[in-house]
């Protein structure tokens, strides 16, 4: 016998769509009806006529028909709302009947036991209630209610003997969540725990975030179920005020435990830390539940919360959860993650990655276990990877957690007792440098790869050990900017040179030359422009040097010639990357005597080299050590390479080279003006060497081979050294001055221009890190097999490449122009273009 499903609603809207389509069909062809019917003919002949009576006449049968359709349709959809009312009440009148049934049952069991037999529980509407519990014989149970302010969220209700657990709910401020309720006797999952409630915030000064709460516990499961799922831990509160803490986030629930079939629930995450002036920590994450004591997977383990950040000292990451264990045959469950310190000035620490679970009596994997949480930001210390869980009788051992910054690896676990392999071991954590920016913290070495699982059992490989971390990339070279630029002038007068820079202060700029006015028999001399001041120590620019003396109309009589001063010459730069001091402008000569010589502008200044960077890369860290086979059967495992030496930093550009002075400008009313020239640009510097890169790290034993029959495990190599980095660029170089007009009577010379700077030499490119020398010893072999080999040395790094010469070159000075009688007037000749530098040439290979 067949029996049809029918909702009365689907059909009540099937006949309203059927009636708006007749209705649409209708409209269309009444408004066809016009034009088609009463088709007029397209001339006067008798054919024209009898084409359109043709096409009339089949109008009007249509439109027969299509009254005929329509009435039809019309009828149909009479007879669906006429059906679909019919089955309206007939739901409507079992409803009754049915309900009355069973309210009768339920009678004796409520009157009894104040629970009904069959029916699902009440979710409760009060803050914090908990939920009501299932039927005896078939029901779910409710949900918990929200805690209010710092109340307690309400736990689910349990179900009977068929039915799922209710949800617990989630805490008020501070508060724990309610816990999931347990799954039916006979059949039934357990209830998600609650969250916890968030932390309270603070803006007082001082002030403290309140802890995130609790979450609730999954729901254990019933004979065939799997646990509920653990609440999340609450976020901790945040504070604004100056020198406030944020709050810890709450610790997670664990997950429920399945009954005689089904998986562990998962464990919950763990809260988030709140901000602050110290930032709070991250909450603990919950573990996995057991799986079933017949057959099930235990729950994975939930991850950590992360740290708080914070303005001083962020928050340390909270630790993974526990990967569940699990009855006669499953894998357990993989340990979760750990939380990420926060940001903040001092340094900060991730968490411990959660171990796997152990794997089933009789058969089954561990689980893998959880990576360490990162560090941020400053120094801080990365968390251990966790432990692989191990097998028991038959199954693999699982593989351990990659680590954070610096820890050790976690260790892959042990195969089972009678077969089995064991587990990999995890990466270990990469390396940093010291820092002294802000903060002064230490440097962190590279992390040991986690050792191999065993094989303690018959047969079985032994578990790969684990890469060392690789070193720390050293920090590129940077070019001091001055701290504190030191302008001072030496007076007037004698033109003195500009004084000394102190430490990472420029040099200060010469003193200009005094001006010619009386004379010294037939000649007017003015003093020449101080040479500017020597670059102080650390990378400070050189000073300018002073403009030379001019000379305009002296009044004296006897005067025949006149010699304005020279510019003063730029300082150099002080490494690394100084910049050199511009030369000094040359000084005018103006008058009625008969040879009037404009001053020379002074050279610029040459650019300092580059800064190389003053550490190198870092070595890696060691492999870890393969696991040992079976007894009597399997091959030792390999033993982890070592980790990968750091890169070495790239060198800073070269300091660029100073501009030359313009030379001054000479006027006559006799004849014989002569300009000066203008002075030559500095070179550009050259380009800082690249770091070396850091030496690999040492590989990891490799495991012995059965005692019977197997290999021993090959030694692992050991590490690549790192890449050296790469040379600076090489500085540009100095414009050279513009030479100066020469005007009066006749005979006047006019000023070269100065020549321009080279650019600075490229540098040259780090050489590369060594490779790590020391290979792991190969395992020893079985009775039948050999030994493992041992390991090779690690690869040298590969050199940096050098850097490019300064390829922005000064200009050459513009020459000057000869005017006035137009006898023996000489222009200057224009300076040259300075060259590029050339390209550093490529590191050595390590």
């Amino acid at each position: 016998m067949a029996f049809v499903n029918v909702l009365p609603e689907l059909v009540a809207t099937a006949a309203s769509d059927l009636a708006g389509i007749g209705s649409a069909v209708g409209a269309a062809n009444l408004a066809a009806a016009v034009p088609t019917t009463a088709l007029a003919a397209a001339g006067t002949d008798e054919v024209s006529a009898a084409i359109a009576a043709l096409f009339g006449a089949h109008a009007r049968d249509y439109q027969a028909i299509g009254t005929r359709v329509a009435g039809l349709q019309e009828q149909f959809v009479a007879w669906l709302q006429a059906a679909g009312g019919a089955y309206a009440a007939a739901e409507a009148a079992a409803a009754n009947p049915l309900q009355s049934l069973l309210d009768a049952v339920n009678a004796p069991s409520l009157a009894l036991t104040g629970r009904a037999l069959i029916g699902d529980g009440a979710d409760a509407t009060a803050p914090g209630g908990n939920g009501g519990s299932g039927g005896w014989l078939f029901g779910n149970g409710g949900n918990g209610a929200p805690g209010a302010l710092g109340q307690a969220g309400g736990n689910g209700g349990a179900a009977g003997l068929i039915g799922n657990g209710g949800a617990g709910a989630s805490g008020g401020t501070s508060a724990t969540g309610g816990n999931g309720g347990a799954g039916g006797w006979l059949s039934g999952n357990g209830g998600a725990g609650g969250n916890g409630g968030s932390g309270s915030d603070s803006s007082a000064l001082g002030g403290y975030g309140g802890a995130g709460g609790s979450g609730g516990n999954g729901g254990a499961a019933g004979f065939f179920g799997s646990g509920g799922v653990g609440g999340d831990g609450g976020t901790g509160g945040h504070t604004t005020g100056l020198a406030g803490q944020g709050g810890a986030g709450g610790a997670a629930g664990n997950g429920g435990n399945a009954g005689y079939l089904g998986s562990g629930g998962v464990g919950g995450n763990g809260g988030t830390g709140g901000t602050g002036s110290t930032g709070g920590n991250g909450g603990t994450a919950g573990n996995g539940g057991t799986g079933g004591s017949f057959y099930g997977n235990g729950g994975s383990g939930g991850l950590g919360g992360d740290g708080g950040s914070g303005f001083g000292t962020g928050g340390t990451g909270g630790s993974g959860g526990q990967g569940g264990a699990t009855g006669l045959i499953g894998s357990g469950g993989n340990g979760g993650n750990a939380g990420s310190g926060a940001n903040g000035l001092e340094p900060n620490t991730g968490g411990a990655g959660g171990n796997g679970g152990t794997g089933g009596i009789l058969y089954g994997d561990g689980g893998n276990g959880g990576n360490g949480g990162g560090a941020t930001f400053f120094g801080g210390h990365g968390g251990q990877g966790g432990s692989g869980g191990s097998a028991r009788a038959f199954g693999n051992g699982g593989a351990g957690g990659s680590a954070g910054t610096g820890a050790t690896g976690g260790s892959g676990g042990n195969g089972g007792q009678l077969f089995g392999n064991g587990g990999s071991g995890g990466q270990g954590g990469a390396a940093l440098p010291a820092t002294d920016f802000i903060t002064t913290t230490p440097a962190i070495n590279p992390g040991q790869g986690g050792n191999g699982g065993n094989a303690p059992g018959l047969i079985g490989n032994g578990g790969n050990g684990g890469q060392g971390g690789a070193g720390w990339s050293a920090a590129n070279g940077v070019n001091v900017t001055p701290a504190f630029p030191n302008d001072s002038v030496q007076p007037n007068g004698s033109g003195l040179t500009g004084t000394a820079g102190g430490p990472s202060q420029n040099g200060g700029t010469g003193g200009s030359g005094a001006d010619g006015t009386n004379g010294n028999g037939f000649t007017v001399n003015a003093g020449r422009g101080g040479d500017g001041g020597a670059a102080g120590p650390g990378g400070a620019n050189g000073g300018n040097g002073g403009n030379g003396g001019n000379v305009n109309n002296p009044d004296d009589p006897l005067a025949y010639s006149t010699y304005a001063g020279d510019g003063g010459n730029g300082a150099p730069g002080s490494g690394p990357g100084g910049s050199g001091g511009n030369g000094g402008n040359g000084g005018f000569a103006v008058g009625d005597e008969t040879n009037n010589y404009g001053g020379s502008g002074g050279r610029g200044g040459d650019g300092a080299s580059g800064e190389t960077p003053p550490v190198n890369g870092g070595a890696g860290g060691a492999g870890g050590n393969g696991g040992n086979a079976g007894l009597l059967i399997g091959n030792g495992g390999a033993g982890g390479q070592g980790g990968i030496g750091g890169l070495g930093g790239a060198g800073d550009h070269g300091g660029n080279g100073g501009n030359g002075g313009a030379g001054g400008h000479s006027d006559s009313a006799h004849f014989g003006s002569i300009s000066g020239s203008g002075g030559d640009g500095g070179t550009g510097g050259s380009g800082g060497v690249g770091g070396t890169g850091g030496q690999g790290g040492v590989g990891g034993n490799g495991g012995a081979g059965g005692k019977l029959i197997g290999f021993g495990g090959a030694g692992g190599d050991a590490g690549t050294g790192g890449a050296g980095g790469a040379g600076g660029d090489g500085g540009a170089g100095g414009h050279g001055g513009n030479g100066a007009t020469a005007t009066g009577g006749s005979d006047n010379t006019a000023g070269n221009g100065g020549d321009g700077g080279d650019g600075g030499q490229g540098g040259q490119g780090g050489q590369g890190g060594a490779g790590g020398q020391q290979g792991g010893a190969g395992g020893a072999g079985g009775l039948f097999g050999g030994a493992g080999r041992n390991g090779g040395a690690g690869a040298g790094g590969v050199g940096g490449q050098g850097g490019a010469g300064g390829t922005t070159v000064g200009n050459g000075g513009a020459r000057g122009e000869a005017s006035g009688g137009n006898i023996d007037n000489v222009p200057g000749t224009p300076g040259n273009a300075g060259k590029a530098g050339g390209a550093g040439i490529a590191g050595i290979n390590g």
